[in-house]
């Protein structure tokens, strides 16, 4: 997915319409939710591996300083849209790959 193409504030949508491929709009929220936290945690470890490279031994909190490098690669994170428009936009292009349990399975 070209995050590029993610718009970066909230649009209103139809819920109607987001419901349809699943039937359910609960379900239609369970599965945006999911793939949003994916989205989260995959950016929150790759952001932190980025920034290990600048930690040093040394520091504690009297010799904290100001890395311009550092609050570069913060910014450029704080711009990218959030997860959660993310995983809408993966959705309504049809991206996202989910099942469903079918409850005649346990059924006896």
């Amino acid at each position: 997915m070209d995050i590029k193409k993610v718009p970066t504030n909230t649009i209103t949508r139809d819920t109607r319409k987001l419901a349809e491929p699943t039937g359910n709009i609960y379900e239609t929220t369970v599965i945006l939710s999911k793939r949003a936290n994916q989205i989260s945690l995959a950016e929150k470890k790759e952001i932190t591996r980025k920034l290990e490279e600048f930690k040093n031994e040394r520091d504690n909190m009297d010799e904290v300083f100001e890395n311009k490098e550092q609050i570069e690669i913060s910014k450029f994170y704080e711009r990218q849209p959030k997860p959660d428009l993310i995983a809408i936009a993966e959705f309504e292009n049809g991206e996202l790959y989910y099942r469903q349990a079918h409850t005649d399975d346990l059924k006896k």
